[in-house]
């Protein structure tokens, strides 16, 4: 196929090399910290040697200087870009001595991994500690560089090292002219012939999470679109679907149970977790079922008829069939119109054998009739994506009296699926009984993306020089923070000496791009309730320098604007003005809390250099929806039109609305990448309020939602269940029908992923500088607002109810029934302690003399052979998990009623439930009380929720829920076993005793592997209303 704008394949060949040769990689060498003295001296001549892709690039020698500054700046050649994951950078700190020829000492090494690289705006300066080179290195110390790619065609790369350059602090002799342009040909030349060598290769490879918003980088360094395809679709009638039925451990109503479906999806049909193929291989879009629509695309028309008395016409077309008429907009005075519009009309509704396109002209009485077109739908052809689109075609429109000369209307009409790339933007047959044409908008489905959340540190230090209009009193001085709605004061400080000092640190929630700025306002308190403003600065945030660690920002003075307006020549007069000394970071090193922290979906930091690669793939498929309760009223009948809501990480996904329907089929399949199994998946479902009449709210409906635990789903197993949406209301627990849904979560490797369980959960920084609980659940609330804010912005808005809903956010209000809940849930994990102290006193009383002689004679042996006391309870879990496993969880958690006590629950505590904060209730006495009662409860029920939590996540290890944990920790068991049996007690005991007791040298602040490990076992919490 000709490839247009280059005339010949060598010009594109050309091309796509000086488009390679572009991308550079830059490293910003900044500075080092607490390097290794070297031996003999007090001291060391530090340099760093980088080397990437073939090319070494180093530094100045700092003489004599433990903590070098270089910030000098390289830039490499990058050969292949598409191989760019599998590079990486390293850097080397060598100190030199110039008094022995070519002699220098290894101070430490940095490693950095190309899936680290990021685009140019988002690289920080990232401080990393130096590696050993052997096991025998001496190194300490750490070093700060800047590492992105860019392709600025106006960077050129820097001068590599010779082969064998010795180490000299003299820059190298600059080459002549025609040196230098004789090694410019020869290296152009065989850069070309290596282009010409080499097979065809795209940049697809190149870090996922580089986005398009990021403008100097190509569109192949961002996520690929997925490929459909749907010929190997199971097609032919569907037969009864194979329906099982489960209630969790702790019994509720079977109508509340998880049903496991065995439906025909696009693989095949799945029974057991497993898709039964047919007699084709399985295709990419296999968790749906197949629906076929028939798409008609109308692109435009020519040579239409003069129809009104001005010698025009207002042409639009109506694609008609059976009852089901779509509409494009109108032109106006337009003969030759465009339009672009594309129908779907769902095969399994339709009764007519005929489409019609009808071209009209718009009228203000009645519309008259131009021409149509007509087709059988026994001959429309069917195309199966990745086929190319079908080419439209021109068709001659047909008068009413048969004349063929009323111009001609451009179209294609083909059969496909839900896999058309046109399916999304189509207009569909479900909206055909809408009122206002208008509304279309908020029916379709759409792929959305929040925006990337930013921690920003405010450290006000002190002012200086406060003026204020009376200088015989002390003022009283504070610095108010705002950033958008967000609102933080320091304390207010009386300044004897107009130089306050605060040394206080504010924090918000910033997204991108940075839309709001920083706003500080110095204030003086003059009276109660009477604040005097005494100046102002407003700082863009886009300025803010970023950080990915914990190094020291360094401070900044700021001139503050004066409250009103004056001369600007008694501005100049004034020698003095007011400053605010203040330290100003986005730290990128933490995790942005947007969503409850049982149920977070994303643990990755802000910063990308810090994130990890992929280690799965998650896919879920929204098969439909069974016996929707009516949720408004239309035309006198109980109504609902229906969609649904996902959210995993920072993609959110919506369906297509399904007006009037209690059985809605969705069939829609969607795909998200997985960083860490201990995330939560969200499915919500709602009533579109925004069609037809609106509701008295004009918000859209809660119907239910579903949480899925990532770690307790098999990997490769397809899960396809009918899950319950129970919704607590006013009167009592309601299900308000049922989501069916098709999830598979698919591993990259395994070691990966069991490496991911001796991993912190939280980014570095929590650990390292972490922020206050309670400072941290007021920044989730202004997260979840600026989440809110930009989805409601998009095309078709999601509603901030929708996210608020989806993100829990009204989680840690007050609630007897939850407190309720979590105790019972206390009262569980301690059940068995509770079974075994009642049975350690039945031995002890001799109700059975038989089992209490055996305890006796088991007790005598441990006392003889204590060695045997840990191997046996090992050995005893080892087993109780290899019998549970015949007994372990086939179906993801679920909400639970019994658990969440949500069936015998007082009306009272229901009213308190969903009663405003602050209360609505009267009298006042009672509000104020009732106010303050609730506060301090709803932090008790967090409290003993955790405990449950942890307690359940005991239970956990041997339970199979997490198949992977309870894997690791049963071999672990057993391999614990072993050691502990053939190792001498008294020489474990004293290296524990040792490690407890290890020098602060030997510890590091992170968490240990097995409190990581334990962290990322699977509670209760997603069976929880």
């Amino acid at each position: 196929m000709e490839e247009r704008g280059f005339p010949n394949d060598a010009t594109k060949e050309g091309n796509d090399a000086y488009k390679l040769a572009t991308y550079k990689l830059g490293v910003e060498v900044v500075s080092a910290h607490d390097l290794m003295r070297k031996e003999g001296q007090g001291s060391a001549s530090a340099c760093v040697e980088l080397t990437f892709d073939g090319q070494r690039f180093r530094t100045v020698v700092k003489e004599k200087d433990l903590n070098p500054v270089w910030n000098e700046r390289f830039y490499f050649n990058i050969s292949d870009p598409s191989n760019l994951r599998a590079l990486a950078l390293e850097a080397y700190v060598y100190s030199v001595n110039k008094t022995i020829e070519s002699s220098r000492s290894f101070l430490g090494k940095v490693r950095i991994a190309g899936t680290s690289f990021v685009p140019f705006p988002d690289a920080v300066v990232m401080h990393y500690p130096l590696e050993k080179r052997g096991m025998f290195s001496r190194v300490k110390g750490e070093m700060g560089m800047k590492v992105y790619i860019t392709n600025d065609p106006a960077i050129k790369a820097s001068n590599p090292l010779p082969a064998m350059d010795p180490v000299s602090n003299n820059p190298p002799p600059a080459p002549s002219t025609a040196e230098q342009i004789a090694a410019d040909i020869i290296g152009t030349n065989l850069h070309k012939s290596q282009e010409h060598r080499s097979e065809a290769k795209t940049l697809h490879t190149i870090a996922k999470e580089v986005h398009h918003n990021h403008g100097h980088l190509p569109a192949s360094f961002g996520e690929q679109p997925s490929k459909y395809s749907v010929d190997q679709m199971k097609p032919g009638s569907q037969p009864p679907r194979i329906v099982r039925m489960y209630s969790a451990a702790s019994q509720q109503p079977m109508d509340y149970a998880l049903k496991e479906t065995s439906p025909f999806l696009g693989g095949g049909q799945v029974v057991g977790g497993r898709v039964i193929h047919g007699e084709k291989n399985a295709s990419t879009y296999d968790l749906v079922e197949r629906t076929q629509y028939l798409f008609v695309r109308v692109v435009k028309a020519r040579d239409l008829p003069d129809m009104d008395v001005t010698g025009s016409l207002d042409p639009y077309v109506e694609v008609r069939v059976g009852n089901y008429r779509g509409i494009t907009k109108h032109f106006e005075k337009q003969k030759n119109p465009e339009w672009n519009a594309v129908f779907a009309f769902s095969r399994d509704r339709m009764q007519a054998s005929v489409l019609e396109v009808v071209v009209k002209d718009k009228d203000l009485i009645k519309d008259d009739f131009v021409g149509f077109v007509r087709f059988d739908l026994n001959d429309v052809p069917i195309r199966v994506p990745p086929d190319s689109p079908l080419a439209p075609e021109w068709y001659r429109l047909v008068g009413k009296s048969g004349d063929r000369s009323m111009g001609e209307l451009m179209l294609a009409v083909w059969v496909g699926t839900q896999a058309d790339e046109a399916f999304p933007d189509a207009w569909h047959s479900d909206a055909a009984t809408l009122e206002d044409p208008s509304t279309v908008t908020h029916m379709k489905s759409k792929v959305y993306h929040a925006p990337r959340l930013w921690y920003l540190r405010v450290n006000i230090i002190e002012a200086q020089d406060v003026a204020i209009l009376d200088k015989t009193r002390c003022p009283d001085v504070f610095v108010r923070a705002q950033v958008g709605h967000q609102l933080g004061r320091t304390k207010p400080v009386q300044a004897r000496n107009f130089n306050p000092f605060w040394n206080e640190d504010i924090m918000f929630v910033a997204a991108e791009p940075f839309e709001d700025h920083l706003v500080l306002t110095l204030e003086d308190r003059v009276g109660p309730n009477k604040d005097e403003m005494l100046g102002r600065v407003i700082i863009p945030l886009a300025m803010v320098d970023r950080r990915a660690d914990d190094r020291i920002v360094h401070g900044k003075w700021f001139s503050l604007e004066k409250p009103v307006l004056v001369d600007v020549d008694q501005l100049k007069r004034d020698k003095f003005s007011t400053r605010l000394h203040i330290r100003l970071c986005l730290d990128g090193g933490y995790h942005v809390l947007d969503e409850s922290t049982n149920y977070s979906s994303d643990l990755r930091p802000t910063a990308k250099q810090l994130w990890k690669p992929s280690i799965g793939l998650l896919e879920l498929g929204v098969l439909g929806a069974q016996g929707i309760v009516p949720m408004k009223t239309r035309d006198g009948k109980g109504s609902s039109d229906t969609y649904c809501v996902a959210k995993y990480g920072s993609k959110w996904v919506r369906t297509r609305t399904i007006m009037n329907n209690p059985h809605p089929r969705f069939n829609e399949q969607y795909t998200w990448e997985v960083y860490d199994p201990a995330t939560v998946l969200t499915v919500g479902v709602f009533d579109n309020g925004q069609l037809g009449e609106k509701t008295s709210s004009g918000k859209d409906g809660k119907i239910g939602k579903v949480r899925i635990r990532l770690s307790t789903l098999e990997s490769g197993r397809v899960y396809t269940h009918s899950y319950p949406l129970l919704v607590l209301h006013p009167s009592g627990v309601k299900k308000m029908g049922e989501l069916h849904l098709a999830i598979r979560f698919s591993s990259t490797s395994l070691v990966n992923m069991l490496y991911l369980y001796s991993r912190p959960l939280l980014p570095k920084m929590h650990y390292v500088r972490p922020i206050p609980v309670l400072q941290v659940d007021m920044l989730r609330h202004q997260a979840v607002q600026i989440v809110a804010a930009r989805l409601s912005r998009m095309e078709p808005p999601l509603r901030k109810e929708v996210v608020e809903y989806m993100t829990d956010f009204d989680s840690h209000l007050w609630s007897m029934r939850k407190s309720k809940a979590n105790f019972f849930r206390l009262v569980t994990v301690f059940s068995g302690l509770f079974a075994a102290s009642r049975w350690f006193i039945g031995i002890c009383s001799w109700k059975n003399p038989i089992t209490t002689v055996l305890v006796h004679i088991l007790f005598i042996m441990l006392v003889c052979f204590p060695e045997l006391i840990l191997p046996t309870v090992f050995l005893y879990m080892f087993l109780i998990g290899i019998w549970n496993f015949r007994y372990r969880p086939r179906y993801p958690p679920h909400m639970n009623t019994k658990i969440s006590h949500a069936e015998a629950v007082h009306p009272d505590e229901l009213d308190e439930e969903f009663d405003t904060f602050p209360t609505s209730r009267n009298p006042e006495i009672v509000r104020v009380r009732y106010d303050r009662l609730r506060s301090v409860a709803g932090r008790i029920q967090i409290v003993v929720g955790d405990i449950a939590t942890q307690g359940e996540r005991v239970q956990a290890l041997l339970s199979w829920r997490d198949p992977r944990a309870t894997s690791v920790f049963v071999l672990f068991c057993l391999i614990a076993a072993i050691v502990l049996y053939v190792t001498p007690l008294q020489v474990l005991a004293a290296l524990g005793g040792f490690y407890v007791m290890r020098h602060p040298r030997f510890r590091h602040r992170l968490p240990s592997v097995p409190v990581n490990f334990f962290r990322r076992l699977p509670a209760r919490t997603d069976s929880m209303l």
